[in-house]
């Protein structure tokens, strides 16, 4: 199936580089100022006066002592060893999408740089502009009547709806009644998580053999008790729940809110929108559908959209359009308040108006299609890969966006699990695929995702890496069990990465082990 594929001959660089505070000598700087002028001198005085003597230094500082050329070479190395290995990703549930240069470009020109979120509003009204424009984009795509983006994230964004969810029912009077909130065992664990946060008990019903709960199983869920259903759809198993639309209406007729939460949206933006099936409110993971740079806990946003009827419960302040210009409405009488600072992360809002204008709707479409088309391409090739199984097997259906896939029987029959087959994809310069969030509910899962990126000969490399592991597996597993072989730093011993006693995250905490280790 792939003998004709040509595997990448990748080796990570290494360089015996070590931490910067072990470099330097003592003298050196990357900068020499000079002295201040006369003029200057005799205006302000001793500038060492000026600092109250409490607050003076009675040593120097222990900071190596490093030219501008050292530190660039240094952390030029540390890229190459990290960053080197750019290749394929299909990574699955969080996706990988290009971030143009452009939009990187744009979100480091001094007009939004420079922006502070406390200056008038009068002076920012290009920023939001944009930020209401992506508003009304996304109200678009789901039917939502309002969108804000002060969510770090998706999990922030499922926060946001169990606020929303608090504020509305306190408002009705039944906040006190309405104490449970419906989700399953499939759905991103932000959900229940983000509902217990909130103060809600949690209901989390089990997958059936189709894939997915089953409309009995949501009945005798629901009670007068029951305040919304947290949802994804398709979920990480890439299966589409076809009973979605009844399952909104029963949550209703119990008189709770519907969330869908639109992680996996690739494979049906610009198909389905989350208020044509009854949902009162959604989220989107600008980082992961509308080309933000994912930030591995770094910027992200959550786009937070709800009908009018949970809109004043929004957090705020809120942008909306005043005549021909943009203000801040700040009057919310109702608003839940703040979940982030001010208007969250504008770098990453800017990024998802410029994707999306620059796709278009005929662009956000087809990208569809073929994150689609990509992801049954693969499902079908990985199937006919030894030691590989897909999960809900009887589900014969096409999957959407993504397929949750298993290596039990691979481990079972040659004793390499998941993690060694990680390892071993990073000798051929491919970045190790997700595998599953808690619990497993496959064995041995993993979940890759294409999207609209990655091209055919990408697709048909990656997949012929896993066949290559696959075989591996079965005629030399050791190969398999100790790579990485080819990477920067090879695979760690595990005994102590738990280990507080061992493990710094500072320098000085490095040195105080370090030294009590010596001393023992």
């Amino acid at each position: 199936m792939t003998s004709n594929i040509k595997l990448p001959n990748y080796h990570g660089a290494r360089w015996d580089e070590p931490v910067v505070m072990e470099m330097g000598v003592p003298g050196r700087r990357g900068a020499v100022f000079p002295a201040p002028a006369p003029a200057v001198a005799a205006a302000v005085g001793d500038a060492a006066s000026l600092v109250p003597a409490s607050m003076r230094r009675q040593d120097r500082p222990a900071l190596p002592e490093m030219t501008e050329p050292d530190v660039l070479r240094h952390y030029l190395h540390l890229s190459q060893m990290v960053l080197g290995m750019m290749g394929i990703s299909l990574f699955g549930t969080c996706t990988m999408k290009y971030n143009p240069r452009l939009n990187e470009w744009l979100q480091m020109r001094p007009e939004l740089a420079e922006l502070h979120p406390l200056q008038d509003e009068s002076t920012m009204q290009g920023m939001l502009e944009i930020v209401h424009g992506l508003d009304l984009i996304l109200r678009e795509l789901s039917g939502m009547d309002q969108f804000v983006f002060q969510a770090a994230g998706g999990a922030d964004a499922a926060y946001t709806q169990t606020c929303v969810t608090r504020g509305y029912f306190a408002a009705r009077g039944e906040l006190e009644q309405r104490n449970e909130i419906i989700t399953t065992i499939q759905a991103h664990p932000c959900n229940p998580a983000t509902a217990a946060t909130a103060g809600f008990k949690v209901i989390t019903l089990p997958l059936e053999e189709n894939g997915y709960p089953s409309i009995e199983a949501l009945k005798a869920a629901l009670s007068p008790r029951t305040a919304a259903l947290m949802t994804n759809n398709p979920d990480d198993m890439g299966i589409y729940n076809p009973q979605i639309r009844e399952w909104v209406r029963l949550v209703h007729e119990a008189g709770g809110l519907a969330f869908y939460d639109h992680a996996n949206f690739n494979g049906v933006m610009s198909k389905i929108r989350a208020r044509d099936l009854g949902f009162d409110a959604c989220m989107f993971m600008l980082h992961k559908t509308f080309g933000g740079a994912k930030g591995g806990g770094g910027p992200a946003t959550g786009a937070y959209g709800c009908t009018a009827a949970l809109a004043p419960f929004l957090p705020g302040p809120v942008v909306v359009k005043d005549g021909a210009g943009y203000r801040l409405d700040r009057n919310r009488p109702q608003s839940v308040g703040k979940v982030r600072e001010f208007l969250g992360n504008l770098q990453v809002v800017l990024k998802a108006y410029s994707w999306c204008r620059a796709m278009g709707a005929e662009g956000i479409a087809e990208a569809s299609d073929l994150s689609v088309l990509a992801n049954n391409y693969m499902d079908k090739k990985l199937g006919q890969i030894r030691g590989l199984v897909r999960s809900h097997p009887k589900n014969t259906a096409h999957r959407m966006e993504m397929t949750r896939w298993g290596m039990g029987p691979l481990k079972e029959e040659t004793g390499v699990n998941i993690f060694d087959v990680q390892n071993r994809m990073t000798d051929f310069g491919v970045d190790a695929f997700w595998l599953s969030h808690d619990p497993w509910v496959v064995p041995e899962p993993f979940t890759p995702e294409a999207g609209e990126l990655w091209s055919k000969e990408d697709i048909d490399t990656w997949i012929a890496v896993i066949q290559r592991i696959s075989d591996e597996a079965y005629s030399t597993p050791e190969l398999v069990k100790n790579a990485p072989h080819k990477a920067a730093i090879a695979k760690l011993a595990p005994e102590n990465l738990d280990d507080p006693a061992v493990w710094a995250t500072t320098w000085r905490a490095y040195q105080r082990k370090r030294k009590g280790k010596a001393a023992a």
